[in-house]
């Protein structure tokens, strides 16, 4: 297989009460183990097996619908896992947090544009921090659809997702997304954000 179910680096249960274990567990299995499975299957026998999945969403256009969703879901969902930590939270520092002050006025008006981006996302989607040629954005995408990919209104390097579809909170939060957008700044792992700043 090209590419494989990767290994949450805590428990299920780590990002407790603001993620729940059962939720994390069936997210990560199912939902993840999905999109990888059905990515694997649409690329089969293809010469998109032998590229990364950021090669392959890069040209998202010209290739199946198949790929779009669950290339999409393979990696929106890699990234989400490895920006969120248990005993996380707080603020960014050092050039990240300089980048945020510079781009959004400061972190309280960006988590403000972030959390609006995420509440307003109609349906199932994300909401996006993204690096646009060294400028930081904020952006939303339907669907699995991410900033990476060529027909993304708009297009550059995620640095943080947040998975608005209802399968990502519905368990624990029910129609309440607002107050899972809330939870979720416990859990954001700066360290790793401000990795894929670098």
């Amino acid at each position: 297989m090209a590419f494989e179910l990767p290994k949450l680096s805590y428990d299920y249960n780590a990002l407790e009460p603001y993620i729940d274990a059962r939720t994390m567990e069936i997210h990560h299995t199912k939902h993840h183990g999905g999109y990888t499975s059905k990515l694997n299957a649409a690329i089969e026998g293809s010469d998109l097996e032998k590229l990364t999945i950021e090669e392959i969403l890069q040209n998202i256009s010209k290739h199946s619908v198949g790929v779009r969703n669950n290339g999409g879901g393979y990696y929106n969902h890699k990234l989400f896992w490895e920006i969120m930590s248990p005993n996380a939270g707080g603020e960014p520092t050092g050039d990240l947090m300089n980048a945020i002050n510079k781009d959004f006025g400061s972190f309280s008006k960006f988590k403000t544009e972030f959390s609006n981006a995420a509440a307003t996302r109609f349906g199932s989607g994300w909401a996006w921090l993204v690096n646009q040629n060294g400028k930081l954005v904020v952006s939303s995408t339907p669907n699995q659809d991410n900033p990476l990919m060529d027909l993304a209104d708009v297009k550059g390097t995620p640095l943080l997702g947040l998975d608005v579809w209802e399968h990502a909170y519905y368990l624990h939060y029910q129609n309440k997304r607002p107050d899972y957008i809330d939870a979720f700044w416990n859990v954001v792992n700066w360290g790793q954000v401000a990795k894929r700043f670098v």
